[in-house]
């Protein structure tokens, strides 16, 4: 391969100039050069990266927003003015745009699928899996149907197409960079925390968003381009919404002594919900999947089901009105009714297959919630005098908590929005009970249990994809000794004398593998009477300890304490069991030490050897 690291470390290429045909490099493919190793190596440069994806991130979040909000306006034939879900009703508009979104939706997603049939990857299965590696293509089929599922009124958010749509372009740029694996991981991360800072103007949340839910951890390292990217995607989104906050309560609340038990009881009571929440969307899926229609008929089904909930119930129509509505009016009936409808809404849209989140929908279900125990509280218990503004974002906070997975931002999102010190410290006593009760009783926050549902082996964006990487077939000598299990042990003293190796590997008259022969026991003293007559075969042991090429680093260490052994051979496959190599012990051992010491290393952002791809 030429050598093209006089042009990299500094060193003139004349130095090189008549002896080497790859010395001279052309002018712009060594700027190119330059710049590419310019940032992968220099920290400042990767925050500078950060901060540009995030400002185009927050503009694509701003463009998106007002896309969507015209979508709806014309499809509903809003008023100037007035959102969806905030008046009364069309009939006609409020059955058929449902129906007819959906059924554009499933042709569409039947024409994609037939020139891109693989599966979406988010940020989170990205970086957990996949080192930030996603496709900026798959990326867009999500953003485009996701818009077209809100513009349709289907019961969903758009949160989904943000960070999709930030993750996916700022991937796809470092990939072009090629970058480390770490700092393409961090810059997915940015693009996901500039889309949810830019989409409710709170960059606290939006960072923590990305520490949370994808990258998996919080480090020095990477609080720097996260930090950029948020900020400069909320100053880039404004420049198109204007800074509207959507969460602002418009008033602070009052919160004090045995107030905080009263959060706590809503937080607790929040993470149930939150629970029947990922449920439902669960069984509505179900329930989808054995109708006899095709596929693509299904979200022009579901489109029918919201539109009639949404005559009784006009709220459940999109995302909620302005996510969540300042006060929530009406009495304690209507409360109710409208939170089931938004989660009855919610579920039927994503089970039938409409594109986007629980993201803002649990807030708003939340916030409806909170507010029918403001109003019970006010009811039944007038003396207790609970601010029922405080229960309203109380509630809102431990239910989105508990759906999406991320407590510490839900708190700083309620402190952001409402500038209300106090109450993000009731929301912190709610959303610590709720995350508690899911994962107690739950397991899963709604993405993992996504991921859960498909079959991915993930339970959040901590990155294992290099211990996937780390196989079998990456670990194995290929000089595996083999002898015919019919050879005598007489013949295998001959070709093996005693010392030159600790076992050989019996193979049946087909090669396929037959067993581990211990040359301990060959060459025993007890074995001389018989040695010319015993055969390899028999003395073969362990026939089933065996591993296959693509197990990783995990289970071959697992099979190694299992087992007892010292060596274990690697076959080509179940059925065809011919011996392509071994792995020994203590060298799975040290390679799987090095790794996890590399990964720790790039966790805290340490360069040098072990940031070194």
């Amino acid at each position: 391969m030429p050598d093209n690291s006089a042009s990299i470390d500094g060193v003139g290429d004349n130095a090189r100039a008549g002896s080497d045909p790859y010395a001279t490099l052309d002018a712009s493919a060594a700027t190119t050069v330059s710049e590419r190793w310019s940032v992968r190596n220099s920290t400042l440069a990767v925050v500078v990266l950060a901060a540009l994806v995030g400002g185009a991130v927050g503009l694509a979040v701003g463009l998106l927003h007002e896309a969507v909000l015209l979508m709806q306006t014309l499809a509903f034939d809003l008023p100037d003015g007035e959102r969806l879900g905030q008046g009364a009703p069309d009939l006609l508009r409020t059955l058929g745009v449902p129906v007819v979104g959906g059924l554009l939706l499933g042709i569409l997603s039947v024409l994609v699928r037939r020139w891109r049939p693989n599966a979406i990857v988010d940020a989170v299965e990205a970086n957990a899996l996949y080192g930030g590696k996603m496709s900026l293509v798959d990326s867009l089929r999500l953003t485009v149907t996701t818009a077209l599922s809100n513009a349709s009124g289907a019961s969903v958010g758009m949160e989904a197409a943000y960070t999709q749509a930030g993750a996916g372009l700022a991937s796809s740029l470092g990939q072009r960079l090629r970058l480390r694996r770490a700092d393409l991981r961090t810059m997915v991360g940015c693009g996901a925390a500039a889309a949810i800072a830019a989409a409710y103007h709170a960059p606290l949340a939006g960072a923590f968003y990305a520490f949370e839910l994808v990258l998996g951890g919080y480090t020095l390292a990477v609080l720097a381009p996260v930090g950029a990217a948020a900020a400069l995607g909320v100053a880039a989104s404004a420049l198109l919404t204007g800074g509207e906050v959507p969460l602002a309560l418009g008033r602070p609340v009052e919160i004090a002594g045995w107030d905080y038990a009263a959060c706590g009881v809503v937080g607790f009571l929040a993470g149930w919900l939150s629970i029947l929440a990922m449920q439902a969307v669960t069984m509505a899926e179900r329930g989808f999947n054995r109708l006899p229609v095709p596929r693509w008929m299904r979200p022009a089904i579901g489109g029918l089901a919201v539109g009639a909930l949404s005559l009784a119930v006009p709220a459940v129509m999109g995302s909620g009105p302005g996510a969540v509505p300042p006060e929530l009016a009406g009495g304690a009936l209507a409360l109710a009714l409208t939170l089931v409808a938004k989660i009855l809404a919610s579920a039927v849209s994503l089970g039938s297959g409409f594109r986007g989140g629980l993201f803002s929908a649990s807030l708003f279900i939340g916030g409806l919630f909170g507010g029918l125990l403001g109003q019970a509280i006010a009811t039944f218990l007038p003396g207790l005098g609970i601010d029922g503004g405080l229960l309203l974002l109380v509630g809102m906070g431990s239910v989105a908590a508990g759906v999406v997975g991320a407590p510490v931002t839900m708190v700083l999102l309620v402190l952001e929005t409402t500038q209300d010190l106090w109450a993000a410290s009731g929301v912190l006593i709610g959303v610590v009970l709720s995350t508690t009760v899911v994962r107690q009783a739950f397991g899963y926050s709604f993405a993992t249990w996504r991921f859960h549902l498909r079959g991915v082996p993930i339970r959040g964006a901590y990155d294992v994809g290099w211990l996937s990487e780390l196989t079998a077939f990456r670990l194995m000598r290929r000089d595996a000794k083999t002898v015919p299990a019919t050879l005598t042990v007489e013949a295998l003293r001959r070709l093996y004398p005693l010392g030159s190796t600790k076992a050989v590997f019996a193979v049946d008259e087909m090669g396929r593998y037959a067993g581990m022969v211990d040359m301990s026991v060959v060459h025993d003293p007890e074995q001389d009477t018989a040695a010319t007559e015993t055969r390899v075969g028999s003395l073969a042991s362990k026939a089933d300890a065996v591993l296959m090429p693509g197990d990783d680093a995990r289970t071959v260490l697992n099979r190694f304490g299992s087992e007892e052994v010292e060596a274990l051979p690697v076959l080509s496959s179940p059925t065809d069991r011919r011996i392509i190599g071994y792995v020994t012990e203590s060298f799975a051992l040290r390679r799987y030490s090095q790794a996890l010491e590399r990964q720790r290393g790039e966790d805290l952002g340490e360069r040098g050897l072990w940031g070194r791809d």
